[in-house]
């Protein structure tokens, strides 16, 4: 037995309009559901990437069958982009006034671009061949 992919994606944010105006406004994404200062969820092509405020989600409500969970401090995620988008979206970033961390070109030939969402969560637009 083992696991085959990734199906969802967590960050937790301290703001979730921030989160959600960043993540809809500055990376295109598409509100799947919500639930007023719990989360944000967003379908990520065929997987999801979810939106959590942790002072909500680590305390254990009456009725909720999910179990609590939570994290401080920021944490990162890297979506995939492809290797002929990497200019447009620093075009993206820029127009937005998302400040770039870093670029790296790895040594396999795939390039990553590094910036922050609202809550300081690193963010990372890579193309596939970072990990081939």
């Amino acid at each position: 037995m083992k696991v085959s992919r990734i199906l969802e994606t967590c960050l937790y944010v301290d703001d979730l309009e921030a989160a959600k105006e960043f993540y809809t406004q500055v990376l295109g994404m598409e509100v799947y559901s919500e639930m007023e200062n719990r989360h944000v969820f967003f379908r990520c092509g065929s997987q999801m990437f979810l939106l959590f405020n942790p002072e909500e989600t680590t305390i254990r409500r009456p009725g909720m069958v999910v179990p609590i969970h939570g994290a401080k401090g920021p944490g990162q995620v890297a979506f995939h982009v492809e290797q002929s988008e990497i200019s447009g979206w620093r075009r993206v970033l820029r127009d937005r006034e998302v400040e770039i961390e870093t670029e790296i070109d790895w040594p396999r030939g795939g390039h990553s671009i590094y910036f922050r969402d609202p809550a300081g969560n690193s963010i990372e637009l890579a193309t596939v061949s970072t990990w081939k």
